[in-house]
């Protein structure tokens, strides 16, 4: 597609207009000046990262990525664990919060070649974050263990992409001829028949696509199921009949064709509102902040700010931090100022100028105390004190939408706070003020009764919008964005959001192939907008980059691929590209890439002078002109649609390929391995974290105990049958060598500590037991007693060592149960192992990402039903409730 210069995009008010601008026809003299870069292999398969060196063509060989067997992994994609302890007030941040100059550090010994010091990458010129060796991120053991599997895997995406673009065709095929052959049908025997045709094979009487299957109220099935293929079929409909009227029936709304195709979300809407975060409590009058050393009294409303404060001194990466500091004492200031002043103890009135002088030890000390009194509460007094917590919150937690019981999402108001934002955000430290009543709006149905709000306080607003699929809704005070109570992830307006989701991904697999010829063809482009267009897809498309959207100048220095700087983009000859940017989240994104020649050089003209550091590289493409290009070759079509088909589409591949043998964990460790390829394939990447070494070697601590318990249990085989030393080998009893003297007294002791633990926990809760149950507590002295065992552990330990002997423990102990017990212990320490190595395979590779957002869940469903693996193995239960529509809807030959 092509365009005139005045189809150029009108850049928005916040973009950049003072800076150097593109031509807006490109010259043939600009055009060959630039020149075709020529690659060193030959031959080009861009699309993975090459931060660890070219992809030549002999790197392009597949092999399979060792991995582990669990496939749990967390759903957000995350950074650097803080070092710092936990905050009692509010849990740590992640390395999402973290600036960048406290994250990993790029070396800056590193030579760039670069025609200008403008082409520095950004983390070069900067205390930037230091990029592992390719060693430290290669995955599994490999025969050349330095080459990552990036290189690995170019090839193998460049098929994917042949493969996509042949089916693409062959899909547009078939429909068109299905179509024709339809037209025909329906012209043919329409007249002679005078019938109506049935819309989608349904039958009217089952609602249009509705299924109507019956379902306890607790999410179990009413009948006994038949298993196989298809939908779940209840045994017998007389059990349907008798218990209809006292069970809901199971909504299938992904088989009803007619739903959510219009603008009205619901007919009727009950709820009861929101629940407010308690009032604050002032502090005992002896505990106060301290400025110049001296007590300071505050109003209530300062002194619960100086609280925020105070209540996350051990979060030190945010209360160090100089915007945070800045901003905190700001504000803190004003509300001093606005409620008051503050006095010293004579009353005296206090001018507090100077952060530095302020001291809130005390009232962090205060929270700390209260906080350490909450957590020794007794198992029985936790328990009542949850309980009543749940018993509040209840009336909250459903509402009735369309006559079906809903759960709602998050329906307590967020508590005042300080701000904490993402990276290097710009307001960070700001003050969250307490959202009142009058702040919020309602949507609820006309006839519902409008819920209550707090005894003399009004709603700001009571709505009907049966467009909204919001309850409630309410603006904060620093971004000024809108807060939404919306329903829960396993709802089923949630599950519609993300099945449309997927479904759009789907539709994109049958355009595919006109979208990336026309973008191959506008590389070359006379006109600057449609070549910058172009490329801005070439890069979406081929690297997962985000659009990017326009930020206004109080808001962190987010962006995406419309959005980049001058500074963003290193261009290093003959064709690698070097990514360096602040994307969402404020997570930095660095990666090197190798791009098409084309594409190369389209960039040089981009960035050419007179632009200089501050400018934008696609200066006449905006997000909102390139997703109105892309609805050209479908409804809806937006970038972000890339990044969910190509997951979905390199999974669902793989997925056709796979022969899945072996155990359980077998399978599960094939599964891993099409999820990992995935993610590197759609660059969904992570930060390793600081915990990541400590972790390993805490796990391998555990596979290295468990070693050193399968050799006491052979140990133990030789006491009762000594002959089996000749039997089975001299070979069989040996010790491991990495377990020597001094690291097995260590484990000893560990064991020890463990079991004394064991031992006062099970003390502990049997006198809260007795003390539930009005009973009289057992004395210390039980204690002691139970502890005697630890001596004889000790000395058990201790005659080992000397004498090399271990003597068979438990009555009735045979060489049998012996042997049984060593095969356990092996089996345990394989499941471990490979545990182990899956998360070293994962440390820079964000498999959660990618299996949870972009990934089709239905693929996941497929794999678990074709190779009978419980779905159990890769969705958690919150996550078996969010795609439980994926879950019900398919069988294992369903396809993306």
């Amino acid at each position: 597609m092509s365009s005139s210069d005045d189809d150029a995009p009108l850049l928005s008010a916040n973009r950049s207009t003072g800076g150097a601008r593109s031509e807006k026809i490109i010259s043939k003299s600009t055009d060959t000046s630039m020149g075709d870069e020529q690659t060193e292999n030959g031959s080009l398969d861009p699309g993975v990262s090459v931060r660890f060196g070219p992809v030549g063509d002999g790197d392009v060989e597949m092999e399979d990525a060792v991995n582990g067997a669990n496939g749990h992994t967390a759903g957000k994609r995350r950074a650097r664990v803080s070092s710092g302890k936990q905050s009692y007030a509010e849990p740590e941040s992640s390395e999402d919060d973290k600036p960048l100059n406290k994250r990993r550090r790029i070396s800056t010994k590193t030579k760039v070649e670069s025609d200008s010091e403008e082409d520095i990458p950004l983390a070069r010129k900067t205390n930037g974050i230091r990029l592992p060796k390719a060693s430290e991120t290669a995955i599994g053991e490999e025969s050349d263990s330095d080459v990552p599997i990036e290189r690995k895997l170019s090839k193998q995406k460049a098929n994917i992409e042949k493969r996509a673009e042949k089916e693409a065709k062959s899909i547009r095929k078939a429909e068109a001829a299905s179509s024709a052959k339809k037209a025909s049908v329906t012209a043919g025997k329409g007249a002679v028949n005078g019938k109506k045709q049935k819309a989608n094979g349904v039958k009217s009487e089952e609602g249009a696509g509705v299924k109507k299957t019956t379902k306890a109220i607790k999410d179990e099935p009413a009948t006994p199921v038949k298993k196989g293929k298809g939908k779940a079929t209840p045994v017998k409909e007389e059990s349907e009949e008798v218990e209809g009227a006292e069970e809901e029936e199971e909504y299938r709304w992904w088989e009803d064709p007619t739903k959510g195709d219009g603008t009205i979300k619901w007919t009727t809407l009950e709820h009861n509102g929101v629940v407010f975060p308690p009032p604050y409590e002032p502090l005992p009058k002896n505990v106060k902040m301290k400025y110049d050393g001296e007590p300071i009294t505050l109003e209530p409303d300062a002194e619960e700010v100086a609280g925020f404060f105070g209540g996350m001194l051990n979060s030190t990466h945010n209360v160090e931090n100089p915007t945070f500091q800045k901003n905190f004492f700001e504000d803190f200031r004003a509300i001093i100022k606005k409620t008051g002043g503050a006095k010293n103890q004579k009353g005296e009135p206090v001018d507090i100028k100077v952060f530095k002088k302020c001291d809130f030890k005390p009232i962090f000390e205060y929270y700390e105390m209260k906080r350490l009194e909450k957590k020794n509460l007794s198992a029985a007094e936790k328990k009542a004190v949850k309980a009543e917590k749940d018993e509040a919150e209840a009336p909250y937690m459903y509402c009735m939408w369309d006559g079906r019981k809903q759960k709602v999402g998050n329906f307590r108001v967020e508590p005042p706070g300080l701000f904490r934002g993402r990276g290097e955000h710009p307001k960070t430290g700001k003050v969250k003020t307490r959202v009142m009543p009058e702040q919020i709006t309602i949507n609820i149905g006309k006839e519902a009764q409008v819920p209550a709000p707090p005894e003399g306080h009004r709603w700001k607003e009571v709505k009907h919008d049966r467009e909204g699929t919001w309850l409630a809704m309410w603006q904060e005070n620093i971004n000024k964005n809108y807060k939404y109570v919306m329903l829960a992830a396993n709802s089923d307006i949630k599950g519609q959001s993300d099945y449309k989701k997927f479904e759009k991904a789907r539709e994109l697999k049958k355009h595919i192939d006109r979208i990336r010829n026309d973008y191959q063809k506008g590389l070359k482009s006379e006109l600057m907008v449609d070549r910058q267009r172009a490329t801005a897809v070439y890069l979406i498309d081929k690297f997962a980059l985000r659009a990017g959207n326009e930020k206004g100048e109080d808001e962190a220095d987010t962006v995406g691929c419309c959005s980049l700087k001058y500074e963003n983009i290193t261009l290093r000859p003959p064709n690698t590209v070097i990514f360096d940017f602040l994307g969402k989240d404020s997570i930095r994104f660095y990666d090197e890439v190798e791009v098409d020649p084309q594409v190369f050089k389209n960039l040089k003209i981009f960035k050419k002078e007179p632009k200089k550091v501050g400018d934008e590289v696609f200066d006449r493409l905006t997000t909102s002109a390139l997703n109105k290009h892309l609805s050209n070759y479908m409804p809806g079509l937006t970038a972000k649609v890339f990044r969910t088909y190509n997951a979905s589409y390199t999974f669902a591949t793989l997925l056709k390929d796979m022969k899945a043998e072996g155990s359980v964990g077998e399978k599960v460790k094939q599964y891993n391995d099409a999820n990992r390829k995935v993610a590197i394939l759609c660059n969904h990447k992570r930060t390793v974290t600081a915990g990541h070494a400590n972790q390993m070697e805490k796990l391998g601590d555990r596979i290295k105990g468990l070693r050193y318990q399968k050799w006491r249990v052979k140990m133990m085989m030789l006491d009762i049958e000594p002959s089996l030393k000749k039997k089975k080998g001299a070979a069989y009893f040996e010790l491991d060598e990495d377990l020597d003297k001094e690291w097995i007294k260590e484990h000893q002791a560990f064991l020890v500590e463990e079991q004394k633990q064991k031992i006062v926990k099970k003390f502990e809760k049997d006198n809260e037991k007795l003390a539930a149950e009005g009973e009289k507590e057992m004395k210390p002295k039980e204690l002691d007693e139970r502890l005697l065992v630890l001596k004889d552990m000790q000395a058990k330990f201790q005659r080992e060592n000397k004498t090399g002997k271990v003597e068979a423990e438990g009555k009735g102990q045979t060489v049998e149960k012996l042997e049984n017990n060593v095969a356990k212990l092996e089996q345990r320490i394989e499941n471990m192992s490979l545990q182990a190595e899956d998360k070293e395979n994962n440390k820079e590779v964000a498999l959660g990402t990618s299996k949870i957002n972009y990934i089709d869940p239905r693929l996941t469903v497929v794999f678990t039903k074709k190779f009978n693996v419980p779905i159990e193995k890769f969705f958690s239960k919150t996550l078996r409730e969010k795609f439980d529509w994926a879950i019900k809807s398919v069988d294992e030959d369903w396809e993306f």
